[in-house]
């Protein structure tokens, strides 16, 4: 397993002075929408409310999302977050050695989570090569092997913004189909699709995708550690929910009761963020002078013009040292060693800004403003 993202920058960030820009982390300033929050919920009004819930999930949580997605709740698992979620896919169906294809750049954990469950991780340089569905069909012909049992795509993908078209993930099913693999779909961004709609390759290939999906992502509620798989059948997810029940048991109860809560009361919510974001998105790239994010929370930008002989940890010290964080490309895949991850959400619009034109100042060669 790889060192953590920032182990050799926590030193240095913990030396910021005066205000920082936090924008490495995918998360959100927003707090989740009222009525569905920690404070909302009362041991009165739900008794047990700090127990365990069933491992498969609350009963009311997995009826009201089976109404929602039009699926039999046989097929959906509760998970501690999406990130579990994955982990529990992972773990339930890779042998030793088994290889799994990640359409990348990609989100930073989902390599660990395959290597954890003693699986290889092959990386496919994909969202910035697309262009035809054959050409899709070509790069994964080049990286597929007798070993190959999954492949992971993520759209809007985290961290280009890019939106896979419908062309793009009938040709990715196709290609699973014939070569008999599993899809592993992480569908956490999919309200936040501002260039085009969302398509959900689950939709297209059931019988062979899991799809992930994460209020984290979707209502604001990372710290809640809740989401949801739904998978191709219910014997299916029964051998997943094995893996769950010895990992994590269950989602925390209190987190099930905020997510129930959400689907009942969080769609204008939804809405705001969604303009909100959009709004952050375009501003940051207007910034930064590169193309607006189709979808996502985040810009991936390559700065290897801007580089010396330290490399992108050295850009990345500079940028610490005038308040910015920044994750460094590197860990969404091997192909990115020069480029940066900026989620423009993780911190309100006016941060975001100025933290966004720190890094304008340093792409230019201008001396940033001093922190103060």
């Amino acid at each position: 397993m790889r060192g953590g993202v920032f182990s050799q920058l926590a030193h240095r960030i913990a030396t910021i002075q005066g205000e920082r820009y936090p924008l490495h982390v995918g998360d959100t300033w927003m707090e989740p929408a009222s009525g569905a929050r920690m404070e909302d919920l009362r041991v009165e009004d739900h008794p047990g409310l700090h127990r365990y819930s069933l491992p498969r999930g609350r009963p009311d949580l997995l009826t009201a999302l089976s109404d929602r997605r039009g699926v039999g709740a046989g097929r959906i698992l509760i998970s501690a977050g999406a990130t579990c979620g994955l982990g529990s896919v992972a773990a339930a169906l890779l042998n030793p050695g088994d290889e799994v294809m990640l359409m990348s750049p990609y989100w930073p954990l989902i390599r660990g989570i395959v290597q954890i469950n003693r699986g290889k991780a092959v990386e496919v340089p994909f969202y910035d090569r697309l262009t035809s569905p054959d050409e899709v069909l070509r790069l994964l012909e080049a990286h597929c092997t007798e070993r190959t049992v999954a492949l992971y795509l993520n759209t809007p993908n985290n961290p280009t913004g890019k939106i896979l078209t419908e062309d793009h993930l009938r040709a990715i099913a196709d290609f699973a189909r014939a070569r008999g693999l599993w899809i592993w779909a992480d569908e956490v961004y999919e309200d936040y699709a501002f260039a085009s709609p969302h398509v959900a390759i689950g939709g297209i290939a059931p019988e062979r995708t899991f799809s992930v999906y994460s209020f984290s992502k979707a209502y604001g509620m990372a710290g809640n550690r809740c989401g949801y798989i739904i998978g191709p059948d219910a014997d299916t997810m029964t051998t997943v929910r094995r893996a769950t029940t010895h990992q994590y048991y269950c989602a925390p109860n209190a987190a099930q009761l905020a997510a129930l809560r959400v689907l009942e009361c969080g769609d204008a919510w939804l809405a705001n963020a969604n303009r909100a974001y959009h709004q952050a998105g375009t501003a940051a790239a207007d910034t930064l002078g590169v193309p607006h994010p189709e979808g996502g929370t985040f810009l991936f930008i390559d700065v290897a013009e801007h580089l010396d002989e330290s490399g992108l940890h050295g850009f990345l010290v500079r940028c610490i040292d005038h308040g910015l964080i920044l994750a460094p490309g590197s860990s969404c895949g091997a192909a990115y060693g020069s480029c940066v991850r900026l989620c423009f959400t993780s911190a309100p619009p006016d941060v975001v800004q100025r933290g966004t034109n720190v890094l304008a100042s340093l792409l230019r060669g201008d001396r940033p403003a001093s922190v103060t």
